[in-house]
Protein backbone atom coordinates (compact mmCIF):
# COMPACT_ATOMS: atom_id res chain seq x y z
CA UNK A 1 0.00 0.00 0.00
CA UNK A 2 1.33 3.85 -0.87
CA UNK A 3 2.21 6.16 2.04
CA UNK A 4 -0.53 8.74 2.76
CA UNK A 5 2.34 10.65 3.31
CA UNK A 6 5.59 12.08 1.93
CA UNK A 7 8.89 12.37 3.65
CA UNK A 8 11.58 15.38 3.60
CA UNK A 9 15.14 14.82 4.14
CA UNK A 10 16.62 16.87 6.46
CA UNK A 11 20.07 15.66 6.94
CA UNK A 12 22.26 15.91 9.98
CA UNK A 13 20.04 18.55 11.83
CA UNK A 14 22.15 20.31 15.43
CA UNK A 15 19.32 21.15 17.72
CA UNK A 16 18.89 23.81 20.52
CA UNK A 17 20.73 22.15 23.14
CA UNK A 18 23.89 21.52 20.68
CA UNK A 19 23.09 17.52 19.96
CA UNK A 20 23.00 16.47 16.23
CA UNK A 21 19.59 14.19 15.12
CA UNK A 22 21.73 12.27 12.29
CA UNK A 23 19.44 11.74 9.16
CA UNK A 24 16.93 13.82 10.15
CA UNK A 25 12.91 13.33 8.10
CA UNK A 26 9.77 15.00 8.59
CA UNK A 27 6.65 13.28 6.99
CA UNK A 28 4.11 15.75 5.98
CA UNK A 29 0.56 15.87 3.63
CA UNK A 30 -0.32 18.38 1.80
CA UNK A 31 -4.11 19.31 0.41
CA UNK A 32 -4.02 21.54 -1.99
CA UNK A 33 -1.84 23.58 -4.38
CA UNK A 34 0.75 26.29 -3.61
CA UNK A 35 -0.50 29.20 -6.36
CA UNK A 36 2.11 31.04 -8.14
CA UNK A 37 2.96 33.84 -6.08
CA UNK A 38 3.99 31.07 -3.59
CA UNK A 39 1.31 32.70 -0.43
CA UNK A 40 -1.43 30.05 -0.28
CA UNK A 41 -0.80 28.19 2.22
CA UNK A 42 -1.74 27.20 5.28
CA UNK A 43 0.01 25.33 8.02
CA UNK A 44 -1.13 22.75 10.32
CA UNK A 45 1.21 21.05 12.83
CA UNK A 46 0.79 18.17 14.67
CA UNK A 47 -0.57 17.77 18.35
CA UNK A 48 0.68 15.36 21.61
CA UNK A 49 -0.92 11.93 20.06
CA UNK A 50 -1.78 13.20 16.42
CA UNK A 51 -0.21 13.07 13.19
CA UNK A 52 -1.08 14.42 9.53
CA UNK A 53 -4.22 11.43 9.66
CA UNK A 54 -5.79 13.22 12.48
CA UNK A 55 -5.47 16.71 11.29
CA UNK A 56 -7.33 15.49 8.07
CA UNK A 57 -10.60 15.75 10.52
CA UNK A 58 -9.94 19.72 10.79
CA UNK A 59 -9.81 19.69 6.63
CA UNK A 60 -13.32 17.78 6.99
CA UNK A 61 -14.98 19.46 9.44
CA UNK A 62 -13.68 23.50 8.56
CA UNK A 63 -14.91 24.70 5.10
CA UNK A 64 -13.07 27.39 5.42
CA UNK A 65 -9.66 25.08 5.00
CA UNK A 66 -10.66 24.46 1.44
CA UNK A 67 -8.28 23.01 -0.59
CA UNK A 68 -9.54 24.45 -3.56
CA UNK A 69 -8.41 27.80 -2.91
CA UNK A 70 -5.52 27.21 -0.12
CA UNK A 71 -2.22 24.73 -0.10
CA UNK A 72 -2.97 23.36 3.17
CA UNK A 73 0.21 21.40 4.96
CA UNK A 74 0.17 19.02 7.73
CA UNK A 75 3.66 18.24 8.96
CA UNK A 76 4.81 15.88 11.92
CA UNK A 77 6.37 16.71 14.69
CA UNK A 78 9.64 15.03 15.80
CA UNK A 79 8.96 12.26 18.24
CA UNK A 80 5.45 11.22 16.66
CA UNK A 81 6.77 7.91 15.04
CA UNK A 82 6.79 9.08 11.69
CA UNK A 83 9.22 12.16 11.65
CA UNK A 84 12.26 11.17 13.45
CA UNK A 85 11.59 9.37 16.53
CA UNK A 86 12.96 7.35 19.20
CA UNK A 87 10.78 4.61 17.25
CA UNK A 88 12.55 4.89 14.30
CA UNK A 89 16.01 6.30 14.99
CA UNK A 90 18.96 3.95 14.33
CA UNK A 91 21.17 3.44 17.34
CA UNK A 92 22.92 4.93 18.61
CA UNK A 93 20.38 7.79 19.00
CA UNK A 94 17.20 4.84 19.38
CA UNK A 95 14.73 4.56 22.31
CA UNK A 96 15.65 6.92 25.60
CA UNK A 97 18.84 8.05 23.38
CA UNK A 98 16.95 10.22 20.93
CA UNK A 99 17.88 13.90 21.84
CA UNK A 100 15.97 16.27 23.41
CA UNK A 101 13.75 18.33 20.63
CA UNK A 102 12.23 21.34 21.45
CA UNK A 103 9.37 23.33 19.44
CA UNK A 104 11.57 25.89 18.35
CA UNK A 105 13.93 22.62 16.55
CA UNK A 106 10.73 21.69 15.18
CA UNK A 107 9.59 24.85 13.53
CA UNK A 108 13.33 25.39 12.12
CA UNK A 109 13.19 22.30 10.39
CA UNK A 110 9.32 23.21 9.41
CA UNK A 111 10.46 26.23 7.85
CA UNK A 112 13.16 24.38 5.26
CA UNK A 113 10.82 21.89 4.37
CA UNK A 114 7.77 24.74 3.08
CA UNK A 115 10.61 26.97 1.29
CA UNK A 116 13.27 24.20 0.34
CA UNK A 117 10.86 21.70 -0.75
CA UNK A 118 7.46 23.29 -1.18
CA UNK A 119 8.05 26.66 -2.52
CA UNK A 120 6.61 28.26 0.41
CA UNK A 121 6.79 32.46 0.52
CA UNK A 122 4.60 33.19 2.95
CA UNK A 123 1.86 31.50 5.20
CA UNK A 124 -1.48 32.55 5.12
CA UNK A 125 -2.51 30.85 8.44
CA UNK A 126 -0.66 28.39 11.19
CA UNK A 127 -3.04 26.84 13.20
CA UNK A 128 -3.53 24.01 15.36
CA UNK A 129 -4.85 22.48 18.58
CA UNK A 130 -2.59 21.97 21.82
CA UNK A 131 1.08 21.31 20.75
CA UNK A 132 0.04 22.35 17.05
CA UNK A 133 -0.96 25.59 18.29
CA UNK A 134 2.14 25.74 20.50
CA UNK A 135 4.03 25.82 17.30
CA UNK A 136 1.83 28.04 15.55
CA UNK A 137 3.04 30.72 18.33
CA UNK A 138 6.84 29.55 17.88
CA UNK A 139 6.11 29.97 13.89
CA UNK A 140 4.64 33.50 14.69
CA UNK A 141 7.75 34.40 16.44
CA UNK A 142 10.80 32.88 14.63
CA UNK A 143 9.06 33.96 11.29
CA UNK A 144 7.33 37.00 11.76
CA UNK A 145 8.23 38.90 8.21
CA UNK A 146 6.22 35.48 6.84
CA UNK A 147 3.38 34.11 8.88
CA UNK A 148 0.01 36.57 8.37
CA UNK A 149 -1.75 34.94 10.82
CA UNK A 150 -2.20 31.95 13.50
CA UNK A 151 -4.90 30.72 15.37
CA UNK A 152 -3.63 28.45 18.54
CA UNK A 153 -6.75 26.79 20.06
CA UNK A 154 -6.49 25.21 23.47
CA UNK A 155 -2.59 25.95 23.46
CA UNK A 156 0.05 28.61 25.00
CA UNK A 157 3.10 30.48 23.73
CA UNK A 158 5.18 28.74 27.09
CA UNK A 159 4.28 25.76 28.96
CA UNK A 160 3.31 26.93 32.44
CA UNK A 161 4.63 25.48 35.40
CA UNK A 162 0.96 23.61 36.40
CA UNK A 163 1.26 21.89 32.99
CA UNK A 164 4.82 21.10 33.02
CA UNK A 165 3.64 19.13 36.37
CA UNK A 166 0.67 17.63 35.31
CA UNK A 167 3.61 16.20 32.51
CA UNK A 168 5.57 14.89 34.88
CA UNK A 169 2.91 12.98 36.97
CA UNK A 170 2.15 10.85 33.61
CA UNK A 171 5.63 10.51 33.02
CA UNK A 172 6.18 8.88 36.55
CA UNK A 173 3.09 6.87 36.07
CA UNK A 174 4.58 5.36 32.70
CA UNK A 175 8.47 4.85 33.70
CA UNK A 176 6.92 3.20 36.96
CA UNK A 177 6.83 0.20 35.08
CA UNK A 178 9.67 -2.29 35.70
CA UNK A 179 9.05 -3.38 31.74
CA UNK A 180 10.21 -0.13 30.89
CA UNK A 181 13.14 -0.71 31.91
CA UNK A 182 14.70 2.76 31.83
CA UNK A 183 13.15 2.90 28.17
CA UNK A 184 15.60 -0.33 27.18
CA UNK A 185 12.26 -1.92 26.95
CA UNK A 186 12.41 -5.39 24.70
CA UNK A 187 7.91 -5.99 24.82
CA UNK A 188 6.13 -2.29 24.68
CA UNK A 189 5.15 -1.63 29.05
CA UNK A 190 1.84 -2.29 28.88
CA UNK A 191 1.04 -1.39 32.90
CA UNK A 192 2.89 1.98 32.34
CA UNK A 193 1.03 2.94 29.29
CA UNK A 194 -2.29 1.82 30.73
CA UNK A 195 -1.53 3.81 33.84
CA UNK A 196 -0.08 6.86 31.58
CA UNK A 197 -3.55 6.94 29.60
CA UNK A 198 -5.83 6.59 33.11
CA UNK A 199 -4.07 9.51 34.80
CA UNK A 200 -3.89 11.81 31.35
CA UNK A 201 -7.76 11.28 30.83
CA UNK A 202 -8.74 13.11 34.68
CA UNK A 203 -7.15 16.16 32.93
CA UNK A 204 -7.99 15.88 29.26
CA UNK A 205 -11.65 16.53 29.89
CA UNK A 206 -12.90 18.98 33.04
CA UNK A 207 -14.88 17.99 36.51
CA UNK A 208 -18.28 19.09 34.86
CA UNK A 209 -17.71 16.94 32.00
CA UNK A 210 -17.79 13.89 34.28
CA UNK A 211 -20.39 15.33 36.57
CA UNK A 212 -22.93 15.62 33.50
CA UNK A 213 -21.51 12.35 32.27
CA UNK A 214 -21.09 13.81 28.88
CA UNK A 215 -19.05 10.24 28.23
CA UNK A 216 -22.42 9.32 27.21
CA UNK A 217 -21.49 11.29 23.86
CA UNK A 218 -18.49 9.53 23.10
CA UNK A 219 -20.50 6.12 23.26
CA UNK A 220 -19.66 5.33 26.93
CA UNK A 221 -21.86 4.46 29.15
CA UNK A 222 -19.58 4.94 32.36
CA UNK A 223 -16.32 6.80 32.88
CA UNK A 224 -14.96 3.14 33.16
CA UNK A 225 -15.68 2.88 30.12
CA UNK A 226 -13.47 5.67 28.84
CA UNK A 227 -10.63 4.77 30.78
CA UNK A 228 -10.70 1.65 29.06
CA UNK A 229 -10.58 3.45 26.07
CA UNK A 230 -7.91 5.76 26.42
CA UNK A 231 -5.56 2.48 27.34
CA UNK A 232 -6.55 1.04 24.34
CA UNK A 233 -5.67 3.92 22.55
CA UNK A 234 -1.98 4.93 24.50
CA UNK A 235 -1.25 0.89 23.78
CA UNK A 236 -0.74 1.69 20.27
CA UNK A 237 1.97 4.34 20.74
CA UNK A 238 5.32 3.61 21.47
CA UNK A 239 6.83 4.66 25.15
CA UNK A 240 9.76 6.77 24.40
CA UNK A 241 7.94 8.44 21.79
CA UNK A 242 5.54 9.76 24.93
CA UNK A 243 7.74 10.46 26.59
CA UNK A 244 10.52 12.31 23.32
CA UNK A 245 7.13 14.54 22.47
CA UNK A 246 6.68 15.31 26.20
CA UNK A 247 9.56 16.87 27.26
CA UNK A 248 8.98 18.60 23.93
CA UNK A 249 5.99 20.01 25.36
CA UNK A 250 7.30 20.71 28.75
CA UNK A 251 10.07 22.95 27.59
CA UNK A 252 7.31 25.33 25.26
CA UNK A 253 8.66 28.99 25.26
CA UNK A 254 8.90 30.82 22.55
CA UNK A 255 11.02 33.24 24.26
CA UNK A 256 13.79 30.44 24.89
CA UNK A 257 16.16 31.19 22.46
CA UNK A 258 19.15 33.55 21.46
CA UNK A 259 16.60 35.69 19.60
CA UNK A 260 14.32 36.54 22.30
CA UNK A 261 16.62 35.45 25.59
CA UNK A 262 14.04 34.33 27.72
CA UNK A 263 12.14 37.54 27.52
CA UNK A 264 8.49 36.48 26.87
CA UNK A 265 7.26 39.71 26.67
CA UNK A 266 9.53 40.75 24.32
CA UNK A 267 8.73 37.57 22.17
CA UNK A 268 5.05 38.11 21.92
CA UNK A 269 5.36 41.53 21.23
CA UNK A 270 7.56 40.50 18.07
CA UNK A 271 4.56 38.89 16.73
CA UNK A 272 3.21 41.09 13.81
CA UNK A 273 0.39 38.48 13.02
CA UNK A 274 -3.75 38.87 13.40
CA UNK A 275 -3.81 36.22 15.53
CA UNK A 276 -7.34 34.82 17.35
CA UNK A 277 -6.36 33.07 20.75
CA UNK A 278 -9.20 30.43 21.61
CA UNK A 279 -9.01 28.61 24.95
CA UNK A 280 -11.25 26.38 25.97
CA UNK A 281 -12.47 27.49 29.52
CA UNK A 282 -12.68 24.58 31.38
CA UNK A 283 -9.25 23.66 30.06
CA UNK A 284 -6.90 21.89 32.70
CA UNK A 285 -3.78 22.02 30.59
CA UNK A 286 -4.04 25.75 28.80
CA UNK A 287 -6.56 27.56 30.95
CA UNK A 288 -7.45 30.98 29.56
CA UNK A 289 -5.62 33.26 32.19
CA UNK A 290 -2.79 31.92 30.60
CA UNK A 291 -3.77 32.89 26.77
CA UNK A 292 -5.16 36.71 28.47
CA UNK A 293 -1.67 37.43 29.46
CA UNK A 294 -0.44 36.30 26.30
CA UNK A 295 -3.12 38.42 24.27
CA UNK A 296 -2.24 41.81 26.11
CA UNK A 297 1.55 41.83 25.24
CA UNK A 298 0.25 40.62 21.28
CA UNK A 299 -0.16 44.17 19.45
CA UNK A 300 -2.71 41.91 17.32
CA UNK A 301 -4.75 39.51 19.11
CA UNK A 302 -7.99 38.83 20.05
CA UNK A 303 -8.92 36.52 22.69
CA UNK A 304 -12.01 34.73 21.79
CA UNK A 305 -12.57 31.79 24.83
CA UNK A 306 -15.17 29.32 24.28
CA UNK A 307 -17.44 27.95 26.92
CA UNK A 308 -17.63 24.27 27.41
CA UNK A 309 -17.62 21.24 29.63
CA UNK A 310 -15.57 19.35 27.38
CA UNK A 311 -12.25 20.99 28.54
CA UNK A 312 -9.38 20.43 26.50
CA UNK A 313 -10.83 17.47 24.02
CA UNK A 314 -13.41 19.71 23.02
CA UNK A 315 -11.42 20.45 19.80
CA UNK A 316 -10.55 17.15 19.20
CA UNK A 317 -11.06 16.28 15.25
CA UNK A 318 -12.63 13.22 16.13
CA UNK A 319 -15.56 15.33 17.32
CA UNK A 320 -16.57 16.62 13.78
CA UNK A 321 -19.21 19.02 13.14
CA UNK A 322 -19.46 19.89 17.20
CA UNK A 323 -20.33 23.62 17.92
CA UNK A 324 -16.74 24.42 18.55
CA UNK A 325 -15.87 23.19 14.49
CA UNK A 326 -18.39 25.74 13.47
CA UNK A 327 -16.97 28.22 16.03
CA UNK A 328 -13.25 27.61 14.60
CA UNK A 329 -14.26 27.69 10.68
CA UNK A 330 -15.71 31.47 11.77
CA UNK A 331 -12.08 31.94 13.39
CA UNK A 332 -10.24 30.60 10.40
CA UNK A 333 -12.46 33.18 7.71
CA UNK A 334 -12.31 36.12 9.64
CA UNK A 335 -8.33 35.68 9.74
CA UNK A 336 -7.73 34.42 5.61
CA UNK A 337 -9.98 37.25 4.91
CA UNK A 338 -8.26 39.93 6.90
Amino acid sequence: MAPDHETFELGDVTLQSGATLPAARLAYRTWGSLNARGDNAILMPTFYTGTHVRNEGYVHAVPALDPARWFIVSIDMFGNGLSSSPSNTPAPFDGPRFPAVTLHDNVACQHRLLTEALGVKRIALVLGWSMAGCQAYEWAAQHPDMVDAILPFCASARTSAHNRVFLEGVKAALMADAAFAGGDYTAPPEAGLRAFARVYAGWAYSQAFYRERLHRELGFETWEELLRDWERDHLDWDANDLLAKLLTWQRGDISANARYGGDFERALGAIRARAILVPCTTDLYFPPEDNAIEARHMPNAALRPFASPWGHCVASPGRAGSDFMRFLDGCVVELLEG
